[in-house]
């Protein structure tokens, strides 16, 4: 059974930091990109950040550019996702998300975990 499963996320204040963890089990962790992908209430989903499956290339929204650092560790089958200067507008939950190479979709999809920033 394919499973992704996040934590770490909370209520945090503006300014504060946060690091997200996605665990994968039952694929082969190391052949896919890995992608961290976020809901704001409200609203539709947004691509946050990706990895590709060695983990040397690394990509981001500019709204998230230089605050946000993806990496992935895979002996641990697991993504990661540093958050540090977090605003409001960060506000949501926060997916993460398993593509294959040549997928055109995300083949696999965490439950996500709710991340809140406010004072």
């Amino acid at each position: 059974e394919v499973q992704l499963v996040e934590s770490g996320g909370g209520l945090v204040q503006p300014g504060g930091s946060l690091r997200l963890s996605c665990a994968a089990s039952g694929f082969t962790f190391s052949s896919y990109a890995m992608s961290w992908v976020r809901q704001a209430p409200g609203k539709g989903l947004e691509w946050v950040s990706s990895i590709n499956s060695g983990g040397g290339s690394t990509r981001y929204a500019d709204s998230v550019k230089g605050r946000f650092t993806i990496s992935r560790d895979n002996a641990k089958n697991s993504v990661y996702l540093q958050m540090n200067n977090l605003k409001p507008e960060d506000t949501g939950v926060y997916y993460c998300a398993a593509q294959n190479a040549g997928s055109l979709k995300y083949d696999y999809w965490g439950q996500g975990t709710q991340v809140t920033v406010s004072s």
